[in-house]
């Protein structure tokens, strides 16, 4: 079992600032995956509190999925390693939630959605592979379907420019744009899906996997500057509408 210095705390919020102590330790990497914490007990003598105290940090920890608990003879508290997905969810959800507060403005999430995926589409269209191609002609077929749903043609709109961000092979960019897509793109296309043709996302969708194919990446960012503009007038028309009611 690893020794960590542990600061002193204040009598205001001792959990979070535990929290944040135990945190900050998994962060700089004085505590690695799987290592197990000290007892309760240990925990609790070493910062000068009541167990329930530290019931509460290990709680807090747990919640943000960066610790777990194991019973038994070896059991205890041990450092978890949240998945990249299960990290790209969590801000995924909270960018979500800042955009229902209306945190941003829909021009901000056109310029940011816009910017990134210009990215993605330059690097795609150099690095992408026989099966990053074959990922997406599999998406475009569920897409031809004519009874699929307004939520399934944006969930596979979603997986689409998922795998467009897949195909750059930088594990960072594709992680920061999971978290975008998921966020901004639902949203966007789940407000105007009232207002725009699966028809007209479905053909942008064709002719940005012939480019990517033909690896041309000016046509690709070409064809996704159109579509991004394309969701934005319908958002400003959905707006509109709501607005005159």
């Amino acid at each position: 079992m690893k020794s960590i210095d542990f600061e002193p705390v204040s009598q205001k919020s001792l959990s979070r600032q535990i929290a944040d102590q135990i945190r900050q330790a998994i962060i700089d990497g004085s505590l690695a995956a799987d290592d197990r914490l000290p007892t309760e007990d240990e925990l609790a003598a070493r910062f000068s509190v009541s167990r329930p105290t530290i019931r509460e940090a290990l709680k807090r920890l747990a919640a943000q999925n960066l610790v777990r608990s194991k019973r038994g003879p070896t059991g205890g508290t041990f450092v978890n390693r949240p998945s990249v997905s299960d990290l790209s969810d969590s801000l995924a959800g909270a960018t979500t939630l800042l955009m229902g507060l209306n945190a941003f403005s829909l021009e901000e999430i056109t310029q940011t959605r816009l910017e990134l995926e210009t990215i993605c589409c330059k690097l795609a269209s150099q690095n992408r592979s026989k099966e990053d191609l074959e990922a997406l002609l599999c998406e475009l077929k569920t897409q031809e379907n004519p009874n699929l749903s307004a939520e399934e043609f944006c969930a596979s709109d979603v997986n689409f420019h998922r795998l467009i961000a897949n195909a750059t092979g930088n594990r960072m960019l594709a992680f920061v744009m999971h978290t975008v897509i998921e966020a901004l793109q639902p949203v966007a296309n789940m407000v105007a899906h009232r207002y725009r043709e699966k028809a007209v996302i479905y053909n942008q969708h064709k002719r940005l996997f012939s480019a990517l194919s033909d690896q041309d990446a000016e046509l690709c960012i070409q064809i996704l500057s159109e579509q991004v503009h394309y969701l934005n007038e319908q958002h400003n028309a959905a707006k509109s509408d709501k607005e005159s009611c």
